[in-house]
């Protein structure tokens, strides 16, 4: 059988063979955070033009899904697009922690204010609930490469 392969003009390349992301990932995330990419972007286009995108956020009861990934992605393009332009362009992310979705999570762990304990305490517990979710979706939005303060 003939060897081909030093007939053929391949590209050489510095990237691996294989992507490996599973392997390669918390690596790139530890460069992001200790590079501060996100504050070199920001004082790269400090002075510039502002654009600001006012980002519907979403609901901190659970850990985010396909449509939580679609619609920050989205978001993120738009925002880094805005600032490949020649725009300062922040992003800020936020949570909706009004009271319902998460009340409903709270209740079916803990069950309903009164019966067990106070509505001050039952608060308390939904303030708790709403930070430790968004503390997941914050490092999940991170995960996808979405930067932000």
């Amino acid at each position: 059988m003939s060897d081909y392969k030093s007939t053929l003009n391949l590209p050489e390349t510095g990237f691996p063979m294989r992507g490996d992301l599973a392997k390669r990932e918390p690596g790139m995330l530890a460069r992001w955070t200790d590079d501060d990419l996100y504050g070199i972007i920001r004082a790269a286009k400090k002075g510039k033009k502002t654009f600001i995108l006012h980002d519907g956020p979403p609901y901190a009861n659970g850990s985010i899904h396909i449509g939580h990934s679609v619609n920050k992605i989205l978001k993120d393009i738009i925002v880094k697009s805005k600032g490949l332009t020649g725009y300062d362009s922040p992003y800020v992310p936020g949570w909706d922690c009004h009271g319902l979705p998460i009340e409903l999570k709270v209740e079916q762990q803990y069950g309903k204010p009164g019966e067990k304990f106070t509505a001050a305490e039952f608060r308390a517990k939904c303030r708790e609930y709403a930070a430790e979710q968004i503390d997941g979706q914050r490092k999940d939005f991170i995960r996808l490469g979405v930067l932000g303060d």
